[in-house]
């Protein structure tokens, strides 16, 4: 069986979630003491009034008595408009407060919704479902993510379930609610009902917390929730970082359980037995803890002041009709750090037992701690036959040996690592010559981060959210400038079909970049020693000056497009146009070429200047750069690729500071910076190593011997076993060292371009 070496990348977390508590705004009040303020507005309109009886007393004039009889009838209307208003008023008001209280409410509940939705995401990335480990391992990308130093390391999901919104509701302090408006009130009531906690969420815990789990309850449910358990822990943890064993006693346990036995996790890689590497499964507790001994020697009793030792893997010790007997180390109830033990019960529990007991039926999950929290929800399950498809896939993954995945920029690094190829000698360009987006064009890896994250470098322009279209690449002799060079070509080769992409290859100096490119099918040239011959350089001037005036020919015949992208957006929506593949010129040694022939120069500007519409990207590289050699073609060069220069000076007129005169001296070491943004530090690839196929095992012999990978089969294979002879085993190491060493073999560039030869157009 073929092996699969993965070097685990910095995590990619989803964004962080708001955790602020939210206080909602009171709703408003019922007025009080109105009635007051109507008589207060009425009584000195009464009094006013009063005066009238003066118009209509005995031998008053007739006109003043019209004129009290008008007064009278004024001042009644006057009342009654008041008071009309003055009620509407306060009904309008309240009406008012009522329309802004409930705008407010709807307000909030759409940021509360987002704030739902991130947290919801965030979960549900983090702890994924069961039946959808699978997909995680085949895109590869988050296998064994989970670090021992991660916060949710040895976090298991259990089920799903009700949990608190991440910026918990909070009602605020109001008025008694008989005096509170009604509804607004009841509004803001329902609000934090319906709004303040999630359905449907992961359930998990952290097994750090717990030395003793019981799963019990209905028999299939909780053999179900066990796999799904422990398919999740062995998905997301590494090896290294965690161990597990297996005891199942009978004949049924040892059938639930015999998937366990294709997981790296179970295997003690220092043992050997008949069957290869010895196997964490038994049915017999005490055996079982006879092979872990030394790896509990040294272990703290559990709940002891400090955190475990760093160096030491997290034991999971899962028993299935086993129980641990008392003289066993395991049996005390304290415990050891970095140690859990889980007991899988067929049937239920009269008492709980352990620090956490699960309670596991049909569409019912039960959590209850040693302290009396009790939390329900609805429990994960998953099925032998995907528990099985899970192992076999995780079967082939091995971590690098020696730990160098701790330090990204001073670890080797291959390109099929960085680019997660798998086989150099399987690469299927049906696969990866997919189709790409128009936000993938163009982008690809050129090494990773101080956090193990892949460094992608775009040569797309800027309007296309690219870092391009030209750029600059400057590093001292033993830098690794060459080998940089060969992983850009070669990881865009590899990943855009010739149809969409083409190279131009030149090397004015030694030649030995681009060697063995030549018979990639997106290669139109490769020049090299042009310094033995300076008509060469008038010739490839004229050749690529040609290719500029056929482009912008193909444009104007066509339909006189503006550019290159109208072109292919016409091509996209049906004119029967011939494909324009991208066109990347890439120059070694240009300082060089523009001291011998310096108005050259001319037609880099060109190209900077002209060469965004047409889809002609230029990348120049050298070991020296003197100030003042770009002459105005600076502006053009986007972005920048610094490696360890020879002087800061150097460093400051490439990238603006002298930081890549200070890198260390571990080739592929570099910066890249493009527009404004901050420099990014990166450790490059490395494609001209020795191709190992993985295949290549150490026999009893003289020599190793050659096997293709077997498919994997449950069937018991007879197997006999005897213990290697130590000289023939050292010849047979020996003979496999000198064969990796051999400077004949292929390297894995060459492998990859015969995969390449004759695949397109």
């Amino acid at each position: 069986m073929s092996q699969i070496v993965v070097k685990r990348r910095a995590r990619v977390l989803p964004p962080d979630v708001p955790a602020d508590e939210v206080v909602l705004e009171a709703p408003p009040e019922l007025p009080r003491g109105q009635q007051e303020g109507v008589l207060m507005q009425v009584l000195p309109m009464l009094g006013m009034g009063g005066s009238m009886v003066f118009f209509f007393m005995p031998g008053a004039h007739p006109f003043m008595r019209i004129m009290g009889l008008m007064m009278m009838v004024s001042m009644v209307g006057m009342i009654i408009a008041m008071v009309v208003r003055l009620r509407r008023g306060t009904l309008g008001q309240m009406a008012q407060s009522r329309r802004d209280y409930l705008k407010y409410l709807a307000q909030t509940r759409r940021t509360v919704r987002e704030t739902a939705r991130r947290q919801r995401f965030a979960q549900l990335y983090l702890n994924p479902a069961p039946d959808q480990l699978w997909s995680l391992v085949e895109d590869g990308t988050r296998v064994w993510e989970r670090r021992f130093t991660d916060d949710d390391f040895a976090q298991v999901r259990l089920g799903l379930g009700a949990q608190r919104l991440s910026t918990p509701l909070t009602a605020p302090d109001t008025a008694p609610v008989d005096e509170l408006e009604p509804l607004t009130a009841g509004a803001m009531q329902r609000f934090i009902r319906t709004h303040g906690t999630l359905d449907d969420l992961p359930v998990a815990v952290s097994l750090r917390a717990f030395y003793h789990l019981t799963l019990s309850g209905d028999p299939a449910t909780a053999h179900g929730t066990a796999r799904a358990l422990l398919a999740q822990l062995v998905t997301l943890h590494s090896p290294d970082d965690l161990v597990v064993a297996v005891a199942a006693a009978g004949s049924e346990p040892a059938a639930r359980w015999d998937w366990t036995k294709w997981l790296p996790h179970t295997q003690l890689s220092d043992s050997l037995d008949g069957a290869g590497t010895e196997r964490l499964i038994s049915d017999d507790v005490t055996e079982l803890e006879a092979r872990l001994r030394p790896r509990l020697e040294g272990r703290a009793r559990f709940g002891a002041e400090g955190p475990p030792p760093l160096g030491q893997p997290h034991l999971l010790i899962l028993l299935d009709g086993a129980s641990v007997p008392q003289t066993s180390a395991l049996a005390a109830p304290e415990g050891f750090q970095g140690v859990t033990v889980i007991e899988v019960v067929s049937g239920e529990l009269r008492e709980p037992r352990g620090g956490l007991s699960v309670v596991a039926r049909p569409g019912e999950l039960r959590l209850e701690s040693g302290q009396g929290h009790v939390y329900e929800g609805t429990p994960d399950t998953l099925d032998l036959e995907s528990a099985e498809a899970l192992g076999r896939l995780l079967a082939p993954i091995r971590t690098p040996s020696g730990g160098d995945d701790d330090e990204p920029l001073l670890a080797n690094l291959e390109f099929t690592d960085l680019l997660n190829l798998g086989d150099a000698a399987a690469i299927d360009v049906s696969q990866t010559w997919q189709p790409r987006s128009q936000a993938e064009r163009l982008r690809v890896p050129i090494g990773v981060g101080d956090q193990g994250q892949p460094i992608m470098l775009d040569l797309k322009e800027a309007a296309q959210n690219g870092m391009g279209p030209h750029g600059l690449c400057v590093g001292a002799t033993g830098s690794g400038k060459s080998e940089l060079l060969r992983t850009l070509v070669l990881g865009l080769a590899v990943t855009h079909t010739s149809e969409t992409l083409n190279f131009v290859l030149a090397d004015f100096k030694g030649g030995a970049t681009f060697t063995g490119m030549a018979t990639m099918p997106h290669v139109s040239a490769v020049i090299t020693n042009l310094a033995d011959d300076l008509t060469l350089v008038d010739r490839m001037g004229d050749s690529i000056r040609g290719e500029l005036n056929r482009r912008q020919e193909m444009l104007r015949a066509a339909g006189n497009y503006a550019n290159i992208h109208d072109y292919e957006k016409a091509r996209a929506a049906g004119a029967a146009q011939d494909p324009i593949a991208s066109l990347v010129i890439v120059i070694d040694e240009f300082s060089e070429l523009l001291t011998a022939k310096p108005d050259f120069i001319e037609m880099f500007i060109q190209i900077g200047r002209i060469g965004r519409s047409l889809g002609v990207h230029l990348l120049l590289a050298s070991q020296r750069l003197e100030e003042g050699k770009l002459r105005g073609l600076e502006t053009y060069l986007s972005y920048r690729i610094g490696l360890r220069t020879f002087s800061a000076s150097e460093s400051r007129t490439a990238l603006g500071v002298p930081d890549a005169y200070h890198l260390p001296t571990v080739p592929g070491s570099g910066y890249l910076k493009h527009g404004t943004e901050e420099m990014d530090r990166f450790k490059a690839a490395y494609v001209s190593g020795v191709y190992r196929d993985g295949s290549t095992t150490p026999q009893l012999g003289p020599t190793p011997v050659q096997r293709r990978a077997a498919h994997f089969t449950a069937e018991p294979v007879p197997v006999t076993y005897t213990e290697p002879d130590p000289e023939e085993l050292a010849a047979a190491l020996a003979a496999q060292a000198d064969a990796e060493d051999d400077a004949l073999a292929d390297t894995v560039l060459d492998v990859i371009v015969r995969r390449l030869e004759g695949q397109g157009p």
